[in-house]
């Protein structure tokens, strides 16, 4: 049982096939942990793709944010986890592992290998990550506290760490036109579209900044115009039922869906896209948000 330590944790999970069974008998006993919000992005087959969605998120998020990732071996998803600023992924195989790794490394994203862990130990290592804080006796310790110039350099590691890759990389301070723009706006709710936000940035043509928080749908609609967007960040699903076609999105991708075309949209993670439209804005509801909600939740676990 995971202790307070754990508590108020957002932990993003994935995997790729070689690691999806394990990774859902984790999420289930993540689950069933009080205190803790699981979002689980599922299976990608490119365990490259679902590891740098991980990554991003624990990246741009608060310290109390963290990440679980399964592939064959545990290495693959590392590595690409590890690519971006503040993440600690760390491939563990025993519980010792895991404690190791928490206590010297503050690690954030949990990486486990789904051809040699089975789910037994899996939880215990998940457990002994939940459990253990930054800095505590651990077994390369001896199991005792740290001495006093061990704890002297771990005191100093977080903030050395977290500027790793940001300034060699220009990652500081964004100057990106959108990014730039996004700061400081105030946003109305969409109140046809629960969980959704907006922000009209220019009128005729159109544009807007619209946010959506990770749970929430679209059902499906259309407009009397034209759209193009673009995934500053996030991950969502839209389904164009007029062209009977789907596109899984994330961030920089573009998609543009034509006048009329009727659509639905899943946001799996907290998302904010840029929109671009002719004329003013107008909104047709195909179908109830219930009934939206009850077509994906079977569209996605027939793997569609």
């Amino acid at each position: 049982m995971a202790s307070t330590e754990g508590a108020g944790l957002k932990i993003y999970a994935g995997a790729d096939p070689f690691g999806s069974e394990l990774k859902e008998a984790v999420v289930a006993h993540l689950q069933s942990l009080p205190g803790l919000e699981i979002i689980d992005l599922g299976t990608d087959p490119k365990y490259y793709s679902v590891a740098s969605v991980v990554g991003r998120n624990v990246s741009s998020s608060p310290a109390s944010t963290r990440g679980l990732l399964v592939c064959g071996t545990g290495s693959g998803v590392a590595m690409f986890a590890n690519k971006y600023p503040g993440v600690y992924a760390t491939t563990c195989l025993t519980p010792d592992d895991a404690v190791n790794s928490r206590s010297i490394n503050s690690c954030n994203v949990l990486t486990l290998s789904g051809l040699s862990t089975s789910p037994s130990d899996a939880i215990k290592i998940v457990d002994a990550w939940l459990n253990t804080p930054f800095k505590a006796p651990c077994p390369a310790s001896g199991g005792e506290p740290w001495g006093d110039d061990i704890q002297a350099f771990l005191d100093a590691a977080p903030a050395e760490m977290e500027k790793i890759g940001k300034d060699e990389m220009g990652l500081g301070e964004s100057t990106c036109a959108i990014c730039c723009l996004r700061k400081g706006m105030e946003f109305q709710p969409v109140d046809i579209m629960p969980g959704g936000e907006m922000k009209i940035v220019r009128e005729s043509p159109t544009s807007a900044y619209v946010k959506f928080k990770a749970g929430s749908v679209e059902p499906a609609h259309h407009h009397t115009f034209g759209h193009d967007l673009v995934v500053i960040k996030g991950t969502k699903k839209v389904w164009n039922l007029t062209k009977k076609e789907s596109y899984d999105l994330t961030d920089g991708d573009f998609l543009f869906t034509p006048a009329g075309d009727v659509h639905r949209v899943k946001y799996f993670t907290d998302t904010e896209f840029f929109i671009r439209w002719d004329g003013h804005w107008d909104i047709f509801l195909d179908e109830d948000l219930d009934t939206a909600r009850a077509v994906i939740d079977k569209d996605i676990a027939a793997g569609n």
